[in-house]
């Protein structure tokens, strides 16, 4: 669980080049208390932002992806990489600029609700999603780390 204070401190989770584009959802009251990683939508459904702590981290590390044109869904991948469901979620590409020649993608649950989706699953099962969720953050973090070069936590 993490908080967050202000608008300013959500900023500051991204890295410079995507501030610009963030955009908090209508009605959100700060202070936020954050129990595993916060994710929204822009109104427009072009961007998707992801603000997680990475573990062994303090600071909040910020992704803000696109949501690049999809090709043929027939041949999109049916699993999520970072939450390992295949629900009736709509798994595709989520897409982020590592510097201004290079672009990174990921496939994923492209509303980034894989959390609600482990929490259902080990409801139905009767087990605990703990582990689940760690794993889940471990993979953000991963990305974070190796696609994108981010130390978790740092200012970029």
């Amino acid at each position: 669980m993490f908080r967050i204070e202000s608008e300013k401190e959500l900023l500051r989770a991204f890295r410079s080049r995507d501030r610009k584009h963030v955009e908090l959802p209508k009605g959100t009251q700060l202070p936020l208390f954050v129990r595993d990683y916060l994710s929204w939508v822009d109104p427009y459904g072009v961007r998707v932002f992801l603000v997680f702590v990475a573990p062994g981290s303090k600071q909040p590390t910020g992704i803000a992806f696109r949501r690049d044109q999809q090709g043929d869904p027939t041949l999109a991948p049916k699993m999520c990489d970072w939450c390992r469901t295949s629900t009736d979620a709509e798994i595709g590409m989520l897409t982020t600029d590592v510097d201004s020649k290079r672009r990174v993608g990921v496939y994923v649950c492209l509303d980034l609700r894989c959390g609600e989706r482990l929490e259902a699953m080990s409801d139905r099962s009767g087990r605990s999603d703990l582990d689940d969720k760690a794993r889940l953050i471990e993979r953000m973090a991963r990305f974070a780390s190796e696609a994108l070069g981010l130390e978790p936590g740092s200012e970029a």
